[in-house]
């Protein structure tokens, strides 16, 4: 059954308050009937008897092209004659790139909507919804733009039995007209909406661009070629302004991420030791605070001075994760009174029930100094050993001959604990294999604990101590890789002076 159509009121956009309105007694546009169609065939000279309408309450929805210019027109096959149209709802007969939804329910019929074509010369296809049950039904995702009558009766009429988009209960909003735009913009949250209202109720319009819509059109001040660049202007708008947004909340997600990162790295705990502490930090991830390495100094109440740094494989964010896991349990495990190979196993317990991948391991380095600082225990896993440095003696690598297994391999694996001799002053260096394993200009040698003790060893010779050391061995080791380096780096130094 045809769909009741006005006749043709051809009308200038918003957008363009100087352009001349259409005669109230001007007839239909001799551009809506096809050349060769017979007027009185022509669906926008028909005009349908109300009780006809009747008969099919539930479906009033229409998508159409508006190539033939007219909203509620039927589509023709291809090659078509003269004769009457044929329904179609989901699909038109010309390509377009744009999609309108109408939202109205003006009881004399469907504003006539003038010839909209897109930027590329493609008819603008539309679809007509008389309520927002049937809006919300057109609304799929290839609907680009959303045109509100502002004057709509009801927010989201609502049946409380059958199905259809017909008469029913309502939902007991109300009519107000921004209740009703505030409807449209939460059902379609990422749709452009045009506000269509009348001329003498312009700061309605004004108001409902301040809730949420991208403009807003005056009803009786329409015409095809603004009304196009309107909708056109809207969806850009909306594209823009989720783009907008989307990067807002990615800034606010990285910041958070920063905070949170910053949080996990370690506070050293080393209240009443005489000992100085430094440590660099470079993720292998881009934009990325934490990676896959963790390290942590902590005094116990005897005085001894516990320190750790270890390597989770990988360095993507779960590694990340699962290093502060146990960084943390190596913490509680020292406090708690743990040392050596009994910490060790303990912590590698922690790591098979906390990685996501029985693949998973992680080296460490472990160093207890006793309380007079002149000697320390040390346990490796896995890990590349300390380096070393004192007055009148180079720096040079601490025994490694007890290395251990890496955490997670061996099920009941042993790390051996070996003593060694610090003396009175000295500079203890741990590291991580980032610091080791870059290349030394564009060839495949790699850097190397032979390359970077002698490195280190120059930059001490240079009187750099501290902080300073650390950055200057990091930056040449960077420079001497050609850029940045692929794996995280992690490095502590801890001085004692007399």
């Amino acid at each position: 059954m045809p769909v009741p159509v006005p006749r043709q009121r051809a009308i200038p956009a918003v957008e363009c308050g100087q352009a001349p309105a259409a005669s109230p007694d001007s007839g239909p546009s001799t551009e809506q009937a096809p050349p060769g169609t017979n007027p009185a065939e022509h669906p926008a000279a028909r005009r349908e008897h109300p009780a006809e309408k009747r008969e099919n309450p539930t479906d009033t929805s229409t998508e159409t092209s508006t190539g033939t210019g007219a909203l509620g027109d039927r589509t023709r096959e291809p090659g078509a004659g003269a004769g009457p149209a044929t329904h179609s709802t989901n699909s038109s007969t010309t390509p377009t790139n744009l999609t309108l939804l109408l939202i109205e329910d003006d009881p004399a019929g469907s504003p006539i909507v003038p010839d909209l074509l897109d930027q590329s010369g493609k008819p603008i296809r539309v679809r007509t919804a008389r309520n927002l049950t049937e809006a919300e039904r057109l609304l799929t995702d290839d609907v680009h733009c959303i045109l509100l009558d502002l004057a709509l009766s009801a927010p989201a009429p609502v049946r409380t039995g059958g199905e259809g988009g017909g008469a029913g209960e309502d939902d007991g909003e109300g009519s107000d007209e921004l209740a009703v735009l505030r409807h449209v913009l939460e059902l379609a949250p990422r749709h452009a909406v045009l506000a269509l209202t009348s001329s003498s109720d312009a700061e309605r319009g004004a108001e409902a661009v301040a809730v949420g819509a991208q403009d807003y059109l005056f009803r009786d001040e329409l015409d095809g070629r603004l009304l196009s660049r309107a909708i056109r202007y809207a969806v850009e708008r909306k594209r823009s302004d989720s783009a907008e947004r989307r990067l807002a909340e990615g800034r606010v997600r990285a910041q958070e991420n920063r905070r949170l990162e910053r949080g996990l790295l370690p506070t050293p705990l080393l209240a009443g030791s005489p000992l100085r502490f430094a440590a660099r930090y470079r993720p292998g991830r881009s934009r990325a605070l934490l990676g896959g390495d963790f390290y942590d100094v902590v005094r116990t109440p005897d005085g001894t001075v516990h320190a750790m740094i270890g390597d989770v494989c990988g360095h993507g964010p779960d590694e990340a994760a699962l290093g502060v896991e146990l960084r943390i349990a190596w913490r509680a495990l020292t406090l708690a009174g743990l040392c050596g190979d009994e910490l060790l196993g303990t912590l590698q317990q922690v790591l098979e029930h906390e990685r996501s991948d029985e693949e998973i391991f992680a080296t460490l380095c472990a160093v207890d100094i006793a309380p007079d600082g002149r000697s320390a225990g040390l346990c490796l896993a896995g890990h590349p050993s300390p380096l070393v440095a004192g007055p009148g003696a180079p720096a040079r690598l601490l025994p490694y001959d007890n290395n251990g297994p890496a955490l997670g391999l061996l099920p009941g694996g042993r790390w051996p604990r070996t003593q060694v001799e610090l003396g009175a002053e000295w500079s203890l260096m741990l590291y991580t294999d980032g610091l080791i394993e870059g290349h030394v200009g564009e060839g495949r040698e790699r850097l190397g604990q032979d390359g970077m003790v002698e490195l280190v060893r120059r930059q001490i010779a240079e009187g750099l101590e501290g902080e300073r050391l650390l950055r200057a061995t990091v930056n040449e080791v960077r420079a001497l890789n050609g850029g940045e380096l692929a794996d995280d780096v992690a490095v502590v130094l801890l001085d004692r002076t007399p």
